[in-house]
């Protein structure tokens, strides 16, 4: 296997199961902002906790994959935003590294 093949699987993975319990939640709270955030945060410190380090590391692999990218030459960077932001860490993060390995297979 490759590592691009796995990192298809990764984000195939990292979008899959994490949307088995965000589309049960939409779908009795609806799209509402404001208690998808009150729901991270306010339903106890074992989640608030959790959140705030998931978001953190999302902001880490955000600036961290601007600054590679650019060294590395891969224009579509930008495709791990809405991926994290609608998905999260389990997509962008592979999906970055698959664009990542993509460019680097192709300056070899």
């Amino acid at each position: 296997m490759t590592k691009a093949n796995f990192y298809i699987i990764m984000m195939v993975l990292g979008t899959v199961l994490p949307w088995l319990f965000f589309a049960p939640y939409f779908a009795q709270t609806g799209f509402d902002i404001g208690q998808y955030f009150q729901s991270l945060f306010m339903a106890n410190g074992l989640a608030a906790g959790f959140s705030i380090d998931v978001l953190l590391c999302i902001a880490l692999f955000w600036v961290w994959s601007f600054w590679d990218a650019r060294e590395q030459g891969i224009r579509s960077w930008w495709l791990v935003l809405p991926a994290c932001s609608f998905v999260g860490l389990s997509l962008g993060l592979p999906l970055y590294l698959y664009l990542r390995e993509t460019q680097l297979n192709k300056a070899r």
